[in-house]
């Protein structure tokens, strides 16, 4: 029986690291897009961290309501345009993130563009 258990909390184990390796991949992916996209400003190394949490909770929520990815090339025009949103919005949670409608539009397509090429970005 302990065999089980150790086998629960070494998968937990796994689960934990997959999304603390997400949230820094989707960190690293957000400070690139708003480093190229002009009207888009992070303040600080938090806000980043915490916009990045914020993008995945509003990403995994509308996943789960929608089924639909906010990746700009996970679903074509749709996956864009909601990307586009979710940067868009996110800014209404984090202070110290500040972007404009045209720059979540550039901002959707750089991330796009970015998070395709970052390794370790993939699917749980």
């Amino acid at each position: 029986m302990s065999e089980a258990q150790g086998t629960h909390s070494k998968s937990g184990t796994s689960t934990v690291w997959q999304i603390v390796g997400r949230l820094i991949a989707s960190a690293v992916v957000l400070a690139i897009t708003a480093f190229f996209t002009p009207g888009f400003t992070i303040n600080s190394i938090w806000t980043l961290l915490i916009a990045a949490v914020v993008l995945s909770v509003i990403d995994y929520l509308i996943v789960k309501i929608t089924g639909l990815h906010a990746s700009p090339f996970g679903k074509g025009f749709v996956g864009f345009a909601l990307a586009a949103v979710v940067l868009y919005v996110t800014q209404f949670f984090v202070a110290g993130y500040s972007i404009s409608w045209m720059a979540a539009i550039i901002g959707a397509l750089i991330y796009g563009v970015v998070d395709y090429f970052l390794p370790g970005n993939s699917e749980m």
